[in-house]
C-alpha cells in the first residue's frame, strides 16, 4: 500500500464519527438551534446522584450438592427472594448491592450411620431395596446471601445507548457472603456470575429476569462430601424502579441562530425591493418627473458564524448568502463587497486562525459566486485570523465572516 492509500484511509477513520453524526432542528422561542448528536457512543456525564435504582424479584433456586441424583428435581426446588439497589455509572456500567435468599431444598445422609445429620428433615427419601435410597432423607434450611455485583450492559456497549430500547441484556459478576441460619449454622464467602435481563416497560419501570449462579465450598450445607465446592442456581423475575434522573442525553454541539434578527433583515430587503419596484414601474410609465431621486441598491452588512474550528456552510448560512447574492445581483454593478473571515482567538493558534479565518471567508466567496452566481469582480477577499469577542461577549460570534459593501 502507498503513502496516499494510508493517507486516505487515515482520514476515512478520522470522518467516521462525523459521518454518523444525526442533526435534527428545534424550535426554542425566537431561536432556531440545530442540534447535531456527536455520536451515539457518547453522552454527557451525570451527577453521582443519578441513575440510581431499586429492584426486587421473586422465583426458585437449586442447590448443587453431594447428593443431586437421589433427590427429584422438584424436590431440589427451594423459594428465592431478591432485594437489590444498584447504580449505572454510565450507559455500560453499573454496580448493585443485593440481598438473596429465603430456602435450600435437597438431600442428606441419615444420622446414626457414623454421619452427622446435616439439615435433615427426618423424612427417608424412597429407593430401592428396603424402600430407601442410600440412606438418604431430605434436607431443607433457611439461608441468605448478600453479594456486590459489576455489571456490563452488553446491548448499549455492542450498539450505543438507546433510551427506548426495549430488551438490555447485562451480564455480571461478583462477591458476597451467604449464612446458612438453620443449624448446623455455616458462613461463606461466595462467588457470582450471572445474566441481568431488563424489559422496559416505560422510563420509570422495567420487568428484570435475573439467572444466577452462586459459588460456595463443599460444606456449606452442612455436610462434607469430599467436593471442591458447591454451588446454587437461581431464577427470579421482578421489577425495577430508576430513580430521576434517568438516562443520559447523547453528547451534541447546539448551532443558535436569532430568529427576529433574520425576520428584520428580510423585511429591510423586502422594503428595498419592493421601492426598487415602485421606481421601475415609474419610470416604465414614462413618470420622469415623479422621480425624484434615484435609489442605489446596496446591500447592508450580512453576518455568517460557524462551528468552532470549521469552514463548512451551514444550510441556514446559504440561506441568507442566497437573499444577500440577490440583492447584489439587482444592485450597483460597480459596488464592491468584502468578505472579511474571523476566527475565535481563544482557540487555536495564532497561525491556525489565520488559515481558519481565510477558508471561512473563501467558503463564503464560492458559495455566492458558484452557487447565487454573483460576479467576480464585486466581491474581495479579507481576513483577521484570531480575534476577542466581538459581540456581546459571545465566543462563537467571532467565529463568523462579515460581508459589507465598500
Amino acid at each position: 500500500m502507498n503513502g496516499k492509500a494510508i493517507l486516505a484511509a487515515l482520514a476515512l477513520m478520522a470522518a467516521g464519527p462525523a459521518f454518523a453524526q444525526e442533526a435534527y432542528v428545534e424550535q426554542n422561542g425566537n431561536y432556531t438551534d440545530s442540534v447535531y448528536v456527536k455520536s451515539k457512543y457518547k453522552v454527557e456525564t451525570n451527577r453521582f446522584w443519578s441513575n440510581w435504582f431499586v429492584s426486587v424479584g421473586g422465583g426458585a433456586q437449586m442447590y448443587f450438592g453431594d447428593h443431586d441424583k437421589q433427590a427429584d428435581f422438584g424436590d431440589r426446588l427451594g423459594g428465592a427472594l431478591d432485594i437489590a439497589v444498584g447504580k449505572w455509572f454510565s450507559p455500560e456500567i453499573g454496580v448493585r448491592l443485593m440481598y438473596s435468599g429465603i430456602q435450600v431444598k435437597g438431600a442428606t445422609k441419615r444420622p446414626g450411620q457414623g454421619y452427622d445429620i446435616a439439615h435433615g428433615t427426618g423424612e427417608e427419601i424412597p429407593g430401592k431395596g428396603d424402600g430407601t435410597y442410600h440412606n438418604l432423607q431430605y434436607s431443607k434450611f433457611n439461608m441468605w446471601n448478600v453479594h456486590a455485583d459489576v455489571m456490563f450492559n452488553m446491548s448499549n456497549i455492542f450498539c450505543g445507548y438507546n433510551e427506548k430500547r426495549i430488551y438490555n441484556c447485562s451480564p455480571y459478576l461478583g462477591i458476597g457472603v451467604a449464612s446458612a441460619t438453620s443449624e448446623p449454622k455455616n458462613v461463606d464467602i461466595t462467588g457470582h456470575v450471572g445474566i441481568l435481563n431488563t424489559f422496559r416497560i416505560s422510563s420509570a419501570f422495567d420487568i428484570n429476569l435475573d439467572l444466577r449462579g452462586m459459588f460456595v465450598n463443599d460444606e456449606f450445607d452442612g455436610e462434607r462430601g469430599g467436593r471442591g465446592g458447591e454451588g446454587m442456581f437461581t431464577a427470579t423475575v421482578g421489577f425495577t424502579y430508576k430513580f430521576k434522573q434517568r438516562g443520559w442525553n447523547h453528547a451534541k454541539t447546539i448551532v443558535r441562530y436569532d430568529n427576529a434578527a433574520i425576520n428584520a433583515m428580510r423585511e429591510r430587503l423586502n422594503e428595498v425591493s419592493a421601492e426598487n419596484e415602485r421606481l421601475k414601474e415609474a419610470l416604465a410609465r414614462g413618470e420622469k418627473d415623479k422621480a425624484q431621486a434615484i435609489v442605489k441598491k446596496v446591500a447592508g452588512g450580512n453576518f455568517v458564524t460557524f462551528e468552532i474550528d470549521k469552514s463548512v456552510l451551514s444550510n441556514e448560512a446559504r440561506v441568507s448568502l442566497g437573499m444577500l447574492a440577490e440583492v447584489i445581483k439587482s444592485g450597483d454593478k460597480s459596488t464592491v463587497y468584502t468578505i472579511t473571515g474571523y476566527a475565535d482567538a481563544g482557540t487555536g493558534s495564532k497561525k491556525g486562525n489565520e488559515r481558519l479565518s481565510k477558508a471561512r471567508a473563501q467558503a463564503v466567496y464560492n458559495c455566492l459566486v458558484s452557487e447565487f452566481g454573483v460576479d467576480k469582480s464585486q466581491l474581495k477577499i479579507d481576513y483577521k485570523g484570531g480575534v476577542d469577542n466581538m459581540f456581546y461577549n459571545d465566543p462563537r460570534m467571532s467565529r463568523a465572516v462579515i460581508t459589507k459593501s465598500n
